[in-house]
């Protein structure tokens, strides 16, 4: 029921992954809306009902207390409750990960959990988390960051061996901020570790995992939503006014569809909340249906491939 755009594209996207994945999928909401959208429903999906929703603007701690039969925290609970494995919402991120927190807890090792979201760049993508989770954390919370991003990136992205590398102001050992440069202290003793990365490198070095604070990871994530929304309104408003015809450029509109759709973060579904016992899959709020179904899919694989569970592996590995 959460998103711009629920209970409508939340179901079609639902209706559309439910070909691709093994999993049984269930729709937590109002039985009503939710059924009027589906008068066939596909047999691997089921309905349960929750009368209330935490809206985008509440105050999530707040909601999940007063709202009691709220669909996000109903959808928690029956993973809690081991009817579910894990959680999709394009609803509130504060609330869906507040919810998720309170009912799983942190898993052992762990002590701020991290939103690790893919990020393209001209090597394909990466991850950069955190990205809206912990903004206030301690450097040692960044050596956790970098764990769950390398177990996610080998179970989920098909990396062998990832680097991870610290976003900084510069390259050189000894730069930046306090934080940043214990943070940098902390990393250097793992072999993985492939240092600083400046902001203008993201989009054009080879990279498997950059870690940050929440607070740095969704300033980036947000100004590279708005630097590329930017360019292709540009462009659209170019070609309408035949500017782009009229110099005989019209191929480049062709040229740049496969960079729209590298860029398009329905492409990506969703951004996994790590560090918890169990996996919530948060998705952008203008969420359409294909980015519902690629967030299922998404989702479907990380359990397929026992994410949690290599997590849990890294940090006892690390710890010896």
């Amino acid at each position: 029921m959460g998103g711009d755009y629920a209970p409508k594209e939340i179901v079609l996207g639902a209706i559309q992954a439910h070909s691709e994945v093994r999993a049984q999928l269930i729709l937590v909401g109002n039985q009503d809306q939710i059924n009027a959208l589906m008068p066939s429903r596909p047999p691997n999906i089921e309905v349960i009902h929750a009368s209330e929703v935490i809206g985008m603007d509440d105050k999530p701690i707040e909601a999940i207390r007063k709202k009691k039969d709220n669909s996000l925290s109903r959808c928690v609970e029956l993973v809690k409750d081991g009817r579910a494995d894990a959680v999709v919402s394009a609803g509130n991120t504060g609330a869906a990960a507040a919810a998720s927190l309170l009912a799983w807890r942190q898993m052992p090792g762990v002590h701020r959990p991290a939103i690790a979201t893919s990020m393209p760049n001209k090597f394909g993508h990466f991850l950069l988390l955190d990205a809206g989770a912990s903004p206030d954390i301690d450097p040692e919370q960044i050596v956790e960051f970098a764990l769950m991003g390398r177990a996610y990136a080998m179970a989920v992205m098909g990396r062998e061996n990832p680097k991870v590398h610290l976003i900084n102001m510069g390259e050189e050992p000894g730069k930046g901020s306090s934080f940043a440069k214990q943070a940098f202290n902390l990393l250097e003793k793992f072999p993985w570790f492939a240092g600083n990365v400046e902001g203008k490198d993201l989009v054009r070095t080879q990279l498997d995992v950059v870690v940050c604070d929440a607070f740095v990871g969704n300033i980036i994530l947000k100004t590279a939503e708005g630097v590329a929304e930017y360019i292709f309104s540009e462009i659209k408003d170019a070609a309408t006014a035949n500017i782009i015809t009229k110099l005989g450029f019209l191929p480049i509109r062709t040229k740049l569809r496969p960079l729209a759709r590298k860029l398009d973060y329905a492409e990506y579904g969703g951004s996994p909340l790590l560090g918890l016992n169990h996996l919530c899959t948060i998705c952008h709020g203008r969420s359409n249906a294909k980015a519902i179904m690629n967030a299922i899919k998404g989702t479907d694989l990380a359990l397929t491939n026992g994410l949690i569970q290599k997590i849990k592996e890294s940090f006892t590995q690390t710890n010896g």
